[in-house]
């Protein structure tokens, strides 16, 4: 988390789940991010386009990279339990979308 405060980035996770299994989850996983709780499905899930499943009332790991200008520069739609954004490659989106904003300052 300490390179994402570096970029001046925040990190933040919603989940389905209710907010004592969101308590759990910081607890077993040491989260120092907040962690959004109660999404709804499928309402929730169809605001932002993310895959769902209604028998298990789960929405599938869906990811955003957000830049300052509050758009939408990368995005990743898990179907199931393959397809997320890890944080090194967060981090070089990141990177790069700011080297790159930085040039087209300069010139």
């Amino acid at each position: 988390m300490e390179e994402f405060r570096r970029e001046n980035t925040d990190v933040v996770a919603l989940s389905v789940d209710p907010l004592d299994k969101a308590n759990e989850m910081v607890e077993k996983t040491g989260a120092t991010f907040p962690i959004g709780y109660g999404l709804k499905v499928p309402e929730d899930a169809d605001k932002v386009g993310a895959y769902w499943e209604d028998r298990r009332k789960i929405i599938h790991a869906t990811s955003f990279i957000i830049d300052s200008d509050k758009k939408v520069t990368q995005a990743c739609f898990a179907t199931g339990p393959i397809g997320r954004i890890v944080a090194g490659d967060a981090l070089s989106s990141i990177r790069g979308a700011k080297k790159k904003k930085g040039a087209r300052r300069v010139t």
